[in-house]
């Protein structure tokens, strides 16, 4: 194979790539991507040029720091020590913040702990200097599954959202590495990377944990568990046989979604996003990384801020990878919230018309049966791309933290003789019962689809789902909460043809707390014959599985969406064929039904107090469920 240099000669790189993928390079936009795009960029066209006179205007020429007084640089250098007091006192060195989402709590977090250091030496030995500019926190939605402290999980985006923007709110950088992984963080540092959308950034990933138990027969455990059928301490070992060691869960949910989402919009280093962690490889990478991104500041030549890499195109980018690999439905909110915080709207009618020409192209837990390493060792992202951007479902034309054109996502990191260069990833699958080219899809269309009816308008993930179960309609039955649905299964009083409705599970009502706990319980009752689905105004996790599910019901009820007028025995149809979501209840008797006034829990314990303003000011889910809308997009534009 043909190998890309280093990156610190990427635009060459890009060049060679350029010759070597003629064919690639004039292949002709698919006509919906370049719609949607279009159509994004006129309906933002105010908000994102307003963003982009915003960030532009907060630029230096040289170094931030060197306008500083000197009492106010005295602060930002007092605790260095040796080189680094001298490089930050000097004013000419570029400086970069170090921000990072590090605990030894979760997995998925804990190898971070080594990469302040790391990437402090590669900076300086470009010529830069690095410091550590803040923490962020990081929860883990498993840890917090089905407990009070779930109810936190969406809203810790905001809060890791407002501590990036603290960490770089000194002023003191010119550019920034953010290092995170999992659920909300990775969105979280994104939007508050996006306010200070001047600064280069790149996005430090620590990698997957090695496979363990199958993610199939954990479930199987799981499910036995919920029917009383397996022990405790059976669910426990089959638990911990499958969380096992450092890094991400190795299923297909939000975290890993998250990287391959950040990687395909060019905010990793090519190749970063699925390499174990504490391996040699990914200590280059991560390495690497820090040498770059003093390279891509102002004052080095190849200046490229984030803010002209979240574009319209590279969202489309980002969006289409999640449905040709059936990602996280949690990226319905999260992709139109960092849209919006670079001034971009985003709505689920473009998830919708990008899902009808996507094909899914990854069959990866709980759309199949291998894990996130198997779908890396058949061509992961590098194959992803080059199928994708042959086909012409993928914007070439966009700016990455690498340089040149998304063509350098088709290469692949490799360690030569200690050195880190970049190769020609796959051509063809390694592994077609994992991964396919588009020519050869799993289905014809992506793995999310959008629904609408006079329920509301939700989302769900199909890629999971058995064709025969696309459609359900029977009976509702209606619970206020997940502790009420699994007291009824426990009784027997679920045992038939039954759509569960959870409402009252919104942003506004508890911060949508993830339900992926009641996937057990409804697996069973389809194994026993039943026709079964699951609407809530709630959300489920790229780990939501073989149940249909209508999730994130917008209006949510205490909103005055429709689910607050259901009642026990309504006819629901599901109808994931037509797109449709709709109880067949007679209209006018529909429409002049009372809301069910349900008694609000407080929400307080477990630090939920301390979020209440959140939950008042959070906006739609449809529209991201963010409360920082109106900083960059009106969402009243979208309403």
């Amino acid at each position: 194979m043909a190998t890309l240099c280093l990156v610190t000669t990427v635009c060459d790189a890009s060049v060679a790539v350029t010759t070597d993928r003629e064919a690639a390079v004039h292949t002709k936009l698919h006509r919906v991507v370049g719609d949607v795009t279009q159509r994004i960029a006129e309906r933002s066209a105010r908000t994102r040029q307003a963003y982009l006179n915003r960030v532009r205007g907060m630029a230096t020429d040289g170094p931030a720091r060197a306008g500083m007084a000197c009492s106010n640089l005295a602060h930002g250098f007092a605790a260095c020590e040796g080189s680094d007091r001298i490089a930050v006192r000097g004013l000419t060195k570029p400086g970069v913040a170090i921000v990072s989402s590090y605990n030894d709590l979760l997995s998925a977090h804990q190898p971070l702990h080594e990469y302040p250091d790391w990437l402090k030496d590669s900076v300086r030995e470009v010529g830069g200097v690095a410091q550590f500019a803040g923490g962020v926190p990081a929860m883990c939605d498993g840890i917090t599954q089905g407990r009070a402290g779930m109810e936190l999980s969406l809203f810790s985006r905001e809060v890791i959202a407002m501590s990036t923007a603290i960490a770089l709110s000194h002023e003191m950088f010119d550019g920034a590495l953010l290092l995170g992984v999992c659920d909300k963080i990775v969105p979280g540092l994104l939007i508050g990377a996006l306010s200070f959308g001047h600064l280069p950034s790149i996005l430090v990933p620590a990698g997957p944990m090695t496979s363990g138990l199958p993610n199939k027969e954990k479930a199987r455990v799981r499910q036995l568990f919920a029917e009383g059928l397996a022990t405790r301490d059976e669910l426990l070992a089959a638990e911990s046989a499958s969380y096992h060691g450092p890094g991400t869960c190795t299923f297909y949910g939000t975290a890993n979604s998250n990287q391959m989402v950040v990687e395909v919009m060019g905010l990793h280093l090519p190749g970063s996003s699925f390499v174990h962690p504490h391996t040699p490889l990914r200590r280059a990478l991560t390495e690497e990384a820090g040498r770059q991104i003093v390279r891509l500041t102002k004052t080095r030549g190849q200046y490229t801020p984030i803010s002209e890499i979240v574009d319209e195109k590279s969202i489309v980018n980002g969006v289409v990878a999640l449905l040709a690999t059936g990602g996280s439905t949690n990226h319905t909110m999260h992709l139109p919230a960092i849209a919006a915080a670079a001034g971009i709207q985003l709505t689920w009618d473009d998830f919708a018309d990008l899902s009808a020409v996507v094909p899914l192209l990854a069959r990866v837990y709980p759309n199949g049966s291998a894990d996130i390493n198997h779908f890396h060792a058949a061509g992961g992202v590098q194959f992803l791309v080059n199928t994708l951007l042959d086909a012409g479902l993928l914007h070439r034309d966009v700016q990455t933290v690498a340089g040149g054109s998304l063509d350098l996502y088709r290469q692949e990191p490799v360690l030569e003789e200690g050195k880190l260069i970049w190769r020609d990833g796959a051509t063809e699958s390694l592994d077609t019962d994992v991964l396919r080219s588009v020519d050869d899809p799993f289905e014809p269309d992506g793995g999310l689809r959008m629904l609408s009816g006079n329920l509301g308008r939700s989302v769900i993930k199909v890629c999971a789902v058995q064709h025969e179960n696309w459609v359900v309609e029977a009976p509702a039955r209606v619970f206020e909460s997940q502790e009420q649905l699994s007291a009824a299964f426990k009784a027997g009083e679920l045992d038939r043809d039954v759509v569960v409705v959870v409402r009252n599970q919104g942003p506004k009502a508890n911060g949508m707390p993830e339900l992926h706990g009641l996937t057990p319980a409804l697996g069973a009752l389809m194994d026993r014959g039943h026709k079964v689905a699951l609407v809530t105004d709630g959300r489920m996790s790229g780990a939501s599985g073989k149940v249909p599910a209508a999730i994130q019901v917008s209006p949510e009820s205490v909103a005055g969406g429709p689910l607050a007028r259901l009642r026990d025995g309504d006819l629901i149809r599901l109808d994931a064929e037509r797109g449709r979501l709709d109880t067949l209840v007679d209209p006018a008797e529909f429409a002049a039904r009372p809301e069910v006034e349900v008694p609000r829990p407080a929400w307080e314990g477990t630090g939920r107090e301390l979020f209440g303003a959140l939950r008042a000011a959070v906006g739609p889910a449809e529209f991201g469920a963010t409360v920082f809308g109106g900083l960059s997009t009106s969402i009243g534009d979208l309403v």
